[in-house]
């Protein structure tokens, strides 16, 4: 088989003028899980290994896929989640199933009809394979992409094997608890907007929980980071997707997010996505004001081509490492808003619990808000605390 080539200037890296982050500073033995072969070689020896992977999917300079072909393991399949193989689509955009130009291998889709892998798409795999970077926020899919394969995997007694990576908001846990009513893609599991767990870990509780269909477990391996703490700060070597393209936006992000519920653009169509919010209504209260255009990861954006006033956040360092969700910008916003209907539909998928929503809607202000999920997040803490990996 051909070494896979996972060329820089196909990804939307470049096309984004190499908007690669800084190098997180590390104890000189950190590692991925990716990088330490020899913890996992056993299990992909001789076997038929199926990927799910992306654009983060690297072990130092070395894409993960071409990396394991050079070990010698036989990678048969590669699937991608939300954004695609490429990490280059629009969030919600249908990710069609296709062919590696540079090794022939099928790139399988779990991001349009189909978001668990079938009895096909398995047919000639004997180790399922993830590896991708999270952020460590309920409503990012790759954890309900995983969550699905770990189903697919458990139905055709098939090993798993997630790859581990650090959270950079894997230091503190907040938000609503996602209540089953308003379970979605969004939203799988019974967690915090931001649960602080790292993907292998998530993996962990998920098949201890039994929150997979029917309560099924998987055979499953976490490969974990070496001398990795949850204190430390994780600054992403890659882009995770087309429109989190800084630290800062990733900081941002389960904050900002709330806002894709409502009529407030999070700069998607700028240079700029989440880390500005605003909307054309704002022009009587904000100086600072963007436009919205069509670019790589963002075809169709909020309040395309109109003049948005709001607020920049890009280069401030009040909400760098934030340690709670910042809900000053949505109150900011609604008391603004005039019109008819502040949410849409999508917003109870976001928060997760529609008391909440309601409390919000009826003037609640924002420190009894908290109140409401404060025991529930206790609780999870909790919870979770068999599946920890890293102190």
């Amino acid at each position: 088989m051909n070494t896979f080539k996972f060329c820089l200037k196909d990804t939307y890296k470049l096309v984004l003028g190499c908007l690669l982050f800084s190098v997180p500073v590390f104890a000189q033995d950190f590692q991925i899980g990716a990088a330490q072969y020899e913890a996992y070689q056993q299990i992909l020896e001789g076997k038929k290994l199926g990927v799910i992977a992306n654009q983060t999917s690297y072990v130092d300079s070395v894409h993960l896929v071409d990396f394991l072909i050079g070990n010698g393991v036989e990678v048969v399949k590669v699937f991608a989640p939300e954004h695609g193989f490429r990490g280059s689509e629009d969030a919600g955009a249908v990710v069609k199933d296709g062919v590696d130009a540079k090794t022939g291998l099928p790139l399988v889709s779990l991001y349009g009809k189909n978001k668990k892998p079938s009895t096909e798409m398995l047919r000639d795999i004997d180790v399922l394979l993830f590896d991708i970077q999270d952020v460590g926020v309920r409503f990012y899919t790759y954890i309900s992409t995983m969550s699905y394969a770990m189903e697919a995997a458990a139905e055709h007694g098939i090993p798993f094997v997630v790859l581990d990576r650090p959270n950079p908001n894997g230091h503190y846990v907040d938000g609503p608890i996602l209540k089953a009513v308003n379970t979605s893609f969004v939203g799988l599991h019974p967690v915090p907007i931001v649960h602080g767990l790292t993907i292998g870990e998530y993996a962990k509780m998920v098949n201890g929980e039994g929150w997979l269909k029917g309560g099924v477990t998987c055979e499953l391996h976490v490969i974990p980071c070496a001398n990795y703490r949850r204190d430390m700060e994780y600054i992403l070597p890659i882009p995770p997707s087309p429109n989190l393209r800084s630290q800062n936006a990733i900081y941002l992000y389960p904050s900002l997010c709330l806002f894709e519920g409502t009529d407030v653009s999070v700069g998607r169509g700028t240079d700029t996505p989440f880390e500005v919010f605003g909307a054309p209504w704002f022009a009587d209260t904000f100086a600072f004001s963007f436009v919205p255009k069509p670019n790589l990861g963002a075809s169709n954006p909020m309040h395309s081509q109109k003049q948005c006033y709001g607020i920049s956040l890009k280069g401030t360092t009040d909400f760098e490492r934030p340690t709670a969700i910042n809900l000053s910008f949505l109150y900011m916003a609604f008391e603004q808003y005039s019109g008819q209907k502040f949410f849409n539909n999508f917003f109870i998928k976001l928060i997760g619990d529609g008391d909440v929503q309601q409390a919000f809607l009826k003037g609640l202000d924002e420190k009894s808000l908290r109140e409401l999920w404060k025991n529930d997040v206790e609780a999870f803490i909790a919870l979770r605390k068999p599946y920890l990996i890293y102190r």
